[in-house]
């Protein structure tokens, strides 16, 4: 019973991800590099008009640089840097990740597993959303569109050479795009993600409101 038990434990640690207790920095196979559409997060965080994200009228915000496991994913793991992510951080990638809440957030969940200093991490992150190509005709933010999910994965792959259909995932919430999320190498090459490909917004459609 106990072995039956333990079996259970390892199963659901691989499929869900694992804790802090658990997790080991740098045992990872690949990052996802989640960009968020900040006009779909304004709508559905209405109380936050005052948040740099929404009173800049931003597009894309780097929600993320995860560490991923080809299934599952590290995450709150030790490390010997600082937990706050300090104001001159702030000031370099401030207009990849505007606030200062979140990047304290990522970087406890997500880049202590990177095995990287928090400064490595976070130029690693500003790096990774500079070398993505956004099509403009559909990310401009001036009117509300309504796409296909099909279509905006299309788009990134033409838009960006060597990027795999299974390696770009579209999430959705309530009808509106929410975040793209795209595979990368350690060295910041592009990869297929099966798993992080399946997650992908079961919608044949969606809304991507404008930044106006």
């Amino acid at each position: 019973m106990r072995a039956a038990v333990r079996l259970l434990v390892a199963l659901t640690a691989s499929i869900a991800g694992f804790s802090g207790s658990a997790a080991k920095a740098e045992s990872f196979d690949f990052y996802v590099l989640s960009l968020s559409w900040s006009p779909s997060w304004c709508a559905a965080n209405p109380g936050r008009a005052d948040d740099a994200q929404c009173e800049e009228k931003r597009r894309f915000i780097v929600h993320g640089l995860w560490p991923q496991n080809e299934r599952g994913w590290p995450q709150f793991c030790k490390s010997d840097e600082p937990e706050r992510v300090p104001s001159a951080m702030m000031r370099e990638i401030g207009d990849v990740m505007p606030s200062i809440g979140l990047a304290g957030h990522q970087w406890r969940k997500h880049g202590a597993c990177s095995g990287l200093s928090q400064q490595r991490y976070f130029r690693l992150l500003e790096d990774a959303y500079r070398r993505i190509k956004l099509p403009a005709v559909m990310f401009d933010g001036k009117i509300d569109r309504r796409i296909g999910v099909d279509e905006i994965e299309a788009l990134m792959t033409r838009a960006n050479p060597g990027l795999p259909r299974d390696g770009v995932a579209v999430s959705c919430s309530d009808g509106r795009l929410e975040e793209i999320r795209i595979c990368l190498t350690k060295s910041l090459g592009f990869r297929s993600c099966e798993e992080v490909d399946r997650q992908s917004c079961r919608a044949k459609s969606v809304v991507i409101p404008s930044a106006q």
